[in-house]
């Protein structure tokens, strides 16, 4: 089957197109033939190799361990091992297994596909449905009649979030850019705050929940904006080529120890469960994909060094 290897870190540039083995439907797993995939920061974080920290925990320091990229799967069912009994060859499912940037994956992880879905719009919702989903509900609870502000509220997990805050019954305030206002306020958000005009820290609005999904400002300044018993949930890393992300989660955990605003980092988890509450999210009009621009398999490095820029609104989806 064609994939696509990198065997060294480095830009988009070091991506080999090429043959692997086929993949089985063993046990509890089914054989995907992938039509769509969707690229993730994971993609371009795993391939550069950086935050270098990355690669003492397991990625392999000087090469990576593992040579395969992708993790959104969108397809057709070809083939399932014999402990699977809730899904059969034919079936259009999506769902999450590294290595999607291939022809076919073997995986356990995949639901039937929400009605009326294409291929593209299925791929683009794991990952980053995982991520606002979880932070949604389980970190920080949000709940009717809270004010919830999003930052990054039109990239990849900012869509979804406004929109599952908004399933919960909060009054959302999202923050993006010029181009992305008339998005975010169609996803629902209440109140759209343009941040190339307007600095949302020093307005003198409070908010019980700030996901930040941005990672453009300082913890200092969003605590501004955070009620003093507010929780601040923390969806994008923090910069850095060293430890990324550990200095910023440091100091959340410091200030959460000694102040009743609860600033809490962020990892989401892949879950079969969760897969089938965005179906149902999906099917009652309460959840709508975001695509930004598809690839061709061919584009994959384009299509990664799109995303890995910033520019891109929404999911970028690679067509297999």
């Amino acid at each position: 089957m064609k994939s696509i290897v990198r065997r060294r870190y480095g830009s988009p540039d070091v991506l080999e197109f090429g043959q692997a083995d086929m993949p089985e439907a063993t046990e509890d797993r089914a054989l995907v033939r992938v039509r769509a995939s969707s690229v993730n920061a994971h993609d371009w974080h795993m391939l550069r190799g950086k935050p270098y920290i990355a690669r003492i925990g397991g990625q392999g320091f000087l090469r990576p361990t593992g040579t395969t990229l992708g993790l959104d799967v969108a397809g057709v069912v070809e083939a399932v091992g014999p402990d699977v009994t809730d899904l059969k060859p034919g079936d259009h499912v999506f769902g999450s297994r590294s290595g999607a940037f291939a022809e076919f994956v073997s995986t356990k992880n995949v639901v039937p596909m929400p009605a009326g879905l294409s291929f593209e719009e299925a791929a683009s919702l794991p990952v980053a449905g995982f991520t606002a989903l979880q932070a949604v509900r389980d970190k920080a609870e949000v709940r009717e009649g809270q004010r919830v502000l999003v930052n990054g509220a039109g990239g990849r997990v900012g869509s979804l979030v406004v929109q599952i805050a908004k399933a919960r019954g909060a009054e959302v305030t999202g923050v993006t850019s010029t181009a992305n206002l008339e998005l975010v306020s169609s996803l629902g958000a209440d109140r759209v705050v343009d941040y190339t005009r307007d600095d949302f820290t020093r307005g003198r609005d409070r908010y019980d929940v700030i996901f930040d999904a941005g990672g453009n400002r300082s913890l200092a300044r969003l605590r501004r904006v955070l009620a003093p018993a507010g929780t601040l949930v923390m969806i994008a890393p923090g910069a850095g080529q060293w430890v990324g992300p550990l200095v910023r989660i440091a100091g959340a955990m410091l200030i959460s120890r000694f102040s009743d605003q609860r600033l809490r980092p962020f990892l989401s988890s892949v879950s079969r469960d969760d897969l089938v509450v965005m179906c149902e999210m999906v099917e009652a009009g309460k959840l709508l994909p975001v695509i930004d621009r598809t690839f061709a398999y061919e584009q994959i490095p384009d299509a990664i060094r799109y995303v890995e820029s910033g520019k891109s609104h929404g999911k970028v989806v690679i067509t297999i």
